[in-house]
């Protein structure tokens, strides 16, 4: 069953989080959906893949990330 994962993510402009969006839409084969919030530096990522997993995705980015939590 898929579970939400929130990460709080440094983005700074919409080529950041153009960044995020880029690689996760990579791996859409094993992402139902996610959602970015360039205002509230925040993304959810609704996932088999573990929180883990998901992280090291977005790290791919250069961005600063960490976990919040899952759902």
């Amino acid at each position: 069953m898929a579970q939400v994962h929130q990460y709080k993510v440094t983005m700074t402009c919409e080529g950041c989080s153009g960044a995020v969006q880029r690689v996760l839409e990579k791996h859409k084969d094993r992402i139902e959906n996610f959602d970015i919030s360039l205002k509230d530096q925040q993304v959810k990522v609704k996932t088999n893949l573990s929180a883990e997993d998901v992280l090291e995705l977005i790290k791919k980015t250069g961005k600063a990330v960490e976990y919040v939590s899952s759902s």
